[in-house]
C-alpha cells in the first residue's frame, strides 16, 4: 500500500484533527485539495457570508502554497452553496478577484442543504509546478 502524501498549511486549523482528514493529498504532479471552508483557526465558522467566502479562499491559498502551488495552478474547482440563488452574486464577485482573466479553471457549483454550519465550501485539483 502506498502511503498518502498529505499536505497541511502552516498553522492548520482544528478541523483537520477533529474531523480526521488531510487538507490535501499530493499524487505525482497533482494536488487534490479537500473542501475548504471559511473556518477560523479554532474551526468555527466565520458568521458573515462574504467574510466566510474570503476566508475559505484564504484557507485554500495556504493549502496550495504548502504544496508549492497557487491559484494559477488550479485546473478544476467544485463549490458547494447552501443558498445558491442569494449567494451567487457575492461568490462571483470574489471569484473574479481570484481568477481575473481567462483561461479560467473548470468550475462546478452545487447547491446543498447542509455544510456543518458553513454556507460555502470549495475543493480543487491543481497541477503542481515543476
Amino acid at each position: 500500500m502506498t502511503t498518502r502524501d498529505a499536505i497541511f498549511p502552516a498553522g492548520r486549523h482544528d478541523l483537520y484533527t477533529s474531523q480526521t482528514y488531510s487538507a490535501a493529498i499530493r499524487s505525482k504532479d497533482l494536488l487534490f485539495v479537500s473542501g475548504q471552508v471559511g473556518s477560523r483557526s479554532d474551526g468555527s465558522p466565520e458568521p458573515d457570508f462574504e467574510a466566510q467566502v474570503r476566508l475559505a479562499f484564504a484557507n485554500l491559498e495556504k493549502t496550495l502554497q504548502a504544496a508549492g502551488c497557487g491559484f494559477d495552478d488550479i485546473v478544476d474547482v467544485t463549490t458547494f452553496h447552501t443558498d445558491p440563488e442569494n449567494q451567487f452574486g457575492t461568490i462571483m464577485a470574489i471569484k473574479s478577484e481570484i481568477f481575473p482573466e481567462a483561461p479560467y479553471p473548470n468550475w462546478t457549483a452545487i447547491g446543498v442543504n447542509w455544510l456543518a454550519g458553513y454556507d460555502f465550501e470549495i475543493k480543487v485539483i491543481a497541477r503542481i509546478p515543476g
